[in-house]
């Protein structure tokens, strides 16, 4: 009798929270939500809390809104979910007047915007990325003493003595 359920937009590792009439201009609200694109949600959440602007804390409850959503309506794990999109786009504008000299008025508009966050489930495989990172990070750290203990040697100083220390001549006493 009623009508028909729509197919789903989303995948299946994904859920979505809208909030409307945000009362802010378009431009100011899409530098918040560049804040946490392709972020974690849970570190997303911090971002959003200590930010500075007006805005975030309406951002942040709608994160929370589409974690909830991914939580209790398509069984996804909160601690794997990532923002993968998070769209701002605009609403209706509030025409208003401000009067001006000579009965003439000059235009005011308000403007109000939404914004579209989806979240999506992504795990993280630690183990494989862990092991290649070690290693790099360990022959860089590596190969920067070495370099500087090279440079002192090359410059006649003692190895491992600053460039400072080899330029600097003894004092004679007389």
């Amino acid at each position: 009798m009623g009508k028909e359920s729509r197919a789903r937009v989303l995948g299946d590792h994904q859920a979505m929270a809208i909030g409307r009439n945000i009362r802010v201009s378009p431009r100011k609200l899409n530098l918040v939500a560049q804040t946490i694109r392709g972020k974690r949600v849970d570190r997303a959440l911090t971002e959003l809390s200590f930010s500075p602007k007006r805005i975030a804390g309406t951002v942040r409850k709608i994160l929370q809104s589409a974690v909830a959503n991914a939580e209790n309506n398509h069984d996804l794990d909160v601690d794997d979910l990532v923002v993968s999109q998070a769209s701002v786009g605009k609403n209706m504008v509030m025409k208003r007047f401000h009067a001006r000299a000579r009965g003439n008025s000059g235009g005011i508009e308000k403007f109000f915007s939404q914004i579209t966050i989806v979240v999506e489930e992504k795990r993280e495989e630690a183990p494989k990325t862990e092991a290649k990172t070690e290693g790099k990070t360990a022959g860089k750290a590596e190969g920067k003493t070495a370099g500087k203990a090279r440079k002192a040697t090359v410059k006649g100083g003692v190895k491992g003595a600053t460039k400072s220390a080899a330029k600097k001549p003894a004092k004679e006493k007389k």
